[in-house]
């Protein structure tokens, strides 16, 4: 696991320079390289490998915030698309949640044949964790899949999320940070994004 005092996701790491929201446990972060206008993290305080791996009173309250963050989007923006890279595919080894708008079918983010399971709650990625030590979750508004973890790469679903969404340039997040035209176009992603968000919880 990566070292919590280099960590992206820890206590002054760049993952939360634009927070939305904090409490005792996790902070709701604006993503500082979104895919598009609307991309949110939820991240635990706590230096866990994935959500999974949180304890029953802390998954219970992500669970909270989780609807909070869907409710956000659907409000603001229409369809939510959501991912976590639990231990498989990871770039930042520190748990968090992606949320972003997002409006495509689950066939499109993995056509592979055989790679998909329904779910209907999201503690069956703790069952998952529990049995397996790691998962690839993904959601589309309320609907809930795991994935097959062998199919998975550093980066997964930045990666098809940002092709599906013709940003292909935006998914790898390390050399987007050498990009200054894009680092701008962030930076006005974000401003926009934390105006809706206070407005909506004001």
């Amino acid at each position: 696991m990566e070292d919590a005092e280099k960590c992206a996701h820890c206590e002054g790491g760049i993952g939360l320079e634009y927070p939305l929201y904090e409490d005792d446990n996790f902070w709701i972060v604006c993503d500082a390289h979104p895919l598009i206008e609307g991309h949110i993290l939820i991240i635990p305080k706590e230096h866990v490998s994935c959500m999974g791996a949180l304890n029953d009173e802390f998954f219970n309250h992500y669970k909270k915030l989780y609807q909070k963050v869907l409710l956000f989007i659907k409000n603001e923006y229409g369809d939510a698309g959501i991912f976590e890279h639990g231990i498989a595919g990871q770039t930042v080894f520190h748990a968090h949640t992606h949320f972003l708008p997002f409006n495509n079918a689950i066939r499109k983010i993995v056509p592979e044949e055989n790679s998909i399971t329904k779910i209907s709650t999201l503690n069956k990625i703790q069952e998952e964790f529990n049995a397996k030590g790691k998962y690839l979750f993904v959601a589309l508004n309320n609907d809930m899949w795991l994935i097959n973890v062998d199919i998975a790469y550093p980066g997964f679903f930045r990666d098809r999320f940002a092709n599906l969404l013709n940003a292909k340039e935006r998914g790898n997040w390390k050399k987007a940070r050498d990009n200054a035209k894009l680092m701008k176009t962030f930076s006005k992603d974000i401003s926009e994004l934390k105006n809706k968000w206070d407005e909506f919880f004001q």
